[in-house]
């Protein structure tokens, strides 16, 4: 873990990790907004602080000459080889070593990120609930290299893949999944669950590495919105829908928005899925639609946001509080970015009433968090 730098905190005890993450909360809550650090709730521990990821991708490349599979030093793109991840679900471990001997029984050509030669580029590995697993294998050239063998050895040695696929991906960067792509055999989709609901898994899907935690944190949420069932819900950065559609099994009606357009149609798709008739579904900027939703007459009772670690835009905040909801829910994983925002609705009329951290992330230092701030006079 020295060499790797993924998981920063493995040379802590468990209750130690969540010290520090507790601490670090409650430092930037009285550094960055001002607010005293009684708000912030003991760190939620996770019942599995290893073996828990269900998605793994890894980089191939050239090390010392010779192809590789394994993990970024933290700060570079130099590979460090690794044959398992601490971390990741078993499932995974074993295709990344079925994969490693694969590369070097066939002599695959693997990508040099500086020649930009060679083809494969990424392994992905997705476990769904059941334990079945869907692959990826990424590559830069059109073709796949020993396309047949690859299918062939992985359902013989593999029983637990399900899915197989082949993404394309040609243009240099840190992005993973190329544009083009190809079903090579198998189911197309993963069946995964979240709170009760039900979500087809893709390729492309976000969907939680973390479920069992994922499932505490959205419940948290669920519990800062109290909702009684008369409800309006704003879901602003909703994603695919995951806490939208929490939120739907106990609001009158919840609308979703977000900028990622294929994001949105996962959400229409996991709607329909779960028959959550009380929902809609926005593709566009939070920040400009909401402010046009209130001056249709929308007063929603909850807003609930989920932004990426960079935070909210200033222009959500203040149309959130804009629209005067009784409650805002803010889920983030970044605290400082959290804190910064908070201040920021304080400055329109909302106060911080708790703030639960949740170890989604084990052995590293992201930690999440969910907080609930009402309006002032509230």
């Amino acid at each position: 873990y020295e060499n790797c730098g993924g998981c920063q905190l493995s040379h802590l005890t468990y209750e130690g990790q969540l010290d520090m993450k507790y601490r670090r909360v409650k430092d930037v809550i009285k550094r960055i907004a001002g607010e005293s650090g009684d708000l912030v709730k003991p760190v939620f521990p996770a019942a599995h602080p290893f073996a828990y990821r269900n998605k793994m991708a890894v980089p191939a490349g050239l090390v010392k000459g010779k192809a590789a599979l394994g993990c970024y030093r933290q700060g570079s793109h130099d590979i460090i080889p690794v044959s398992s991840c601490a971390i990741q679900k078993e499932e995974n471990n074993r295709l990344l070593q079925f994969a490693r001997r694969f590369i070097e029984k066939y002599g695959i050509s693997v990508y040099d990120e500086k020649t930009r030669k060679g083809s494969l580029r990424h392994v992905m590995g997705r476990v769904g609930d059941d334990g079945k697993v869907m692959v990826v294998l990424v590559t830069a050239s059109e073709t796949l290299p020993e396309e047949k063998r690859w299918i062939e050895e992985i359902q013989k040695e593999l029983p637990e893949v399900v899915s197989l696929w082949h993404n394309i991906q040609p243009k240099p960067g840190n992005t993973i999944l190329g544009a083009k792509i190809r079903h090579l055999w198998g189911r197309e989709t993963l069946t995964a669950s979240l709170c009760g609901l039900q979500f087809e898994v893709s390729p492309y899907s976000f969907f939680q590495v973390h479920k069992e935690q994922a499932e505490i944190f959205y419940e948290k949420a669920l519990a800062y919105a109290d909702l009684k069932g008369g409800e309006t819900v704003i879901d602003a950065y909703c994603g695919t829908g995951t806490i939208s559609l929490c939120l739907a099994k106990k609001a009158k009606r919840v609308i979703g928005i977000e900028i990622v357009k294929p994001a949105i149609e996962d959400a229409k798709k996991n709607a329909k899925k779960n028959h959550m008739e009380n929902t809609e579904f926005y593709a566009a900027d939070a920040g400009k639609l909401m402010p046009q939703l209130y001056r249709q007459g929308l007063v929603p009772d909850v807003i609930v946001v989920d932004p990426v670690r960079a935070g909210c835009s200033e222009e959500v905040l203040k149309a959130a509080a804009g629209m005067n909801p009784k409650r805002i829910v803010y889920v983030s994983c970044n605290p400082a970015t959290f804190a910064r925002d908070a201040k920021i609705l304080k400055s329109e009329g909302y106060e911080i009433k708790e703030i639960q951290p949740v170890d989604m992330f084990p052995q590293t230092m992201h930690v999440e968090t969910v907080a609930l701030l009402i309006r002032g006079n509230d």
